[in-house]
């Protein structure tokens, strides 16, 4: 593998440290009054843009990796949120002015249209949409996220003497005892419920505040905003509605096929939520490593057999300590990756506990990893990520690659139970992410809704695309679940992508049972393109259609069911 050492500063400083705005403000004012007087100007300006955006990016990251490991670390705290406060809302109006000179600018017609064409759609999009009063808006909504997470990261119980957090009390639920699946699964329930008002009133701020940020952009409703801020050009909330039918359609009746088997199979009355984890046979919880060590030696070797260079490549981020995977107290929730944009390195950050799908977790996230060293070459930091509805492409594909190679961690009925349990998995989230989804579009178009008339919307899209689990008796977990998605709050409209990148990821899967070589060859010539083309352009590279229709989606979820079928239960 050939990976440069460095990407030396051409622009910048090279000690200047971008850790306040008094080091940032000279570099913007040099970027907004330097002359362009040729197209040559121009493409040289664009490169300084970049290489500056993507040092205060890093910044940005590395204060946000660092609070995120450890929220409860008063200093990192502050740190991330001085950046939010005093660096960002500072930025924002500058890169508008910089937005605003391209747009304007005579020479911009005269760049090589093919290679500028996404960017300068974005552009003019941003200049759009921009508007000086939002910028302090975003400020409140960046800390009000903040809140979230720190809620979330505190939420641990005492459970067998000792205290852990929700996520160190997830294998429980796969243990074949099915009191103490209970015991476990209402205990978690409790302590949600505990915050349930709080992270209620939460969201209410959040939610105005973004209807304040829509109406001030000139726009009915934050969905409008929304699609446009996050520069959906290639698909509209005509389609996203099209794919929740399609879900509704061809994948919530095997979701309840499956669970109707499930439930036969445990011999039980009624499917409750702590047995949907649980194995049909009452065998032991898969448990495919000890420590995150091993997980990370077992992973080298499946990239050993996808791809060496991709082998070597993940190597390279266990060396440099570019993983965080062990969940913690004080550590926030989730899973993610992220890039310093400067160095152009990728982070993993991860809150691992010995399950099957911790090695489903750093797969997936290992494929945005490989995303971002494939496009680590273009100089364009706008172009050195794609749009998210192709970025999911990377991890899900790179999930459903791995999937012949889980003998690393399994043999015989284990391999089988790990690889159903990965496609039971997709069975059950594009249902979830068709209901995150609608139940956004429904209250971000219903700006005067009530919390009451929300809850009655979730439970009305659960009982439309949920599985047949029965909640009798635990009404207020099912009425607050959807508290429990991040992305609610955290990343409004985002969650779409998940299942548009699905069927993508599906047909990169198909594509590599008919032939494999061919099939890794258009994935990773698709990556190398980052975001330097438009979405259905990054699929046809990847040998894919950008389609999330039924008659897309219907035929890759018989192939689910056919490759289900095959797998001993």
């Amino acid at each position: 593998m050939t990976v440069k050492a460095a990407y030396p500063r051409q622009f910048v400083e090279a000690d200047d440290s971008l850790s306040a705005w008094s080091q940032i403000k000279s570099y913007m004012a040099d970027l907004t009054d330097r002359p362009v007087s040729s197209p040559q100007d121009l493409n040289q300006w664009l490169l300084d843009w970049s290489e500056l955006a993507a040092c205060i990016d890093e910044v940005g990251t590395d204060r946000y990796v660092s609070m995120t490991c450890q929220t409860d670390d008063a200093e990192r705290k502050q740190a991330y949120l001085d950046f939010v406060e005093n660096i960002e809302p500072k930025c924002k109006p500058k890169w508008h002015a910089l937005h605003c000179k391209y747009v304007k600018s005579p020479r911009r017609k005269e760049l090589p249209e093919q290679r500028f064409q996404v960017f300068d759609r974005a552009a003019a999009n941003a200049v759009e949409l921009y508007r000086d009063e939002n910028v302090a808006l975003q400020v409140d909504e960046a800390k009000l996220e903040q809140e979230y997470q720190e809620i979330m990261a505190a939420m641990t119980v005492t459970y067998d003497g000792e205290e852990r957090t929700l996520q160190q009390l997830s294998p429980y639920l796969e243990r074949t005892d099915r009191s103490t699946r209970q015991d476990v699964w209402e205990l978690m329930s409790q302590r949600r419920l505990r915050d349930a008002d709080a992270l209620d009133t939460l969201f209410g701020k959040l939610f105005t505040l973004r209807h304040r940020m829509a109406v001030n952009a000139g726009l009915s409703d934050y969905r409008a905003y929304a699609f446009k801020a996050k520069e959906r050009f290639d698909y509209t909330p005509e389609d996203c509605i099209a794919f929740h039918e399609a879900i509704e359609k061809t994948c919530v009746p095997l979701l309840r096929e499956r669970q109707a088997s499930r439930k036969e199979r445990l011999g039980v009355d009624r499917l409750r939520p702590w047995d949907l984890a649980v194995d049909v046979k009452g065998r032991a919880p898969l448990r495919p490593f000890p420590s995150s060590g091993e997980l990370i030696d077992k992973c080298a070797t499946i990239f050993d057999r996808i791809d060496p260079e991709l082998s070597a490549q993940f190597r390279a981020m266990a060396d440099a300590c570019d993983l965080d995977l062990d969940s913690r107290k004080g550590k926030a929730p989730g899973g993610y990756q992220s890039t310093y944009q400067e160095s152009r390195r990728p982070f993993i950050f991860m809150n691992a506990v010995g399950l099957q799908r911790d090695v489903r977790t750093l797969l997936h996230e290992c494929g945005h990893a490989f995303h971002a060293i494939a496009c680590r070459d273009e100089p364009l930091v706008h172009y050195r990520s794609a749009p998210i509805e192709f970025a999911e492409v990377a991890s899900m594909a790179m999930e459903l690659l791995a999937l012949d190679q889980l003998d690393v961690f399994y043999d015989g009925e284990d391999l089988d139970r790990a690889k159903r349990h990965q496609l039971d998995g997709i069975v059950s989230i594009l249902p979830w992410v068709a209901t995150i989804d609608a139940f956004q579009h429904w209250m971000y178009t219903n700006p005067d809704h009530t919390p009451a008339a929300r809850t009655d919307e979730w439970l009305r899209l659960h009982e439309r695309f949920g599985g047949s689990e029965d909640y009798t008796g635990y009404d207020e977990t099912l009425a607050r679940s959807w508290q429990r998605q991040l992305h609610l709050y955290q990343v409004p409209f985002y969650y779409i992508e998940y299942g548009i990148a699905q069927i993508g990821a599906l047909q990169v899967w198909r594509n590599a049972k008919r032939n494999r070589g061919r099939a890794l060859a258009d994935y990773r010539g698709a990556l190398a393109l980052g975001g330097s083309r438009p979405l259905p352009e990054l699929y046809a590279a990847a040998g894919i259609d950008f389609s999330f229709s039924a008659e897309t989606i219907g035929p890759l979820i018989e192939d689910l069911q056919s490759e289900l079928a095959k797998l001993a239960p």
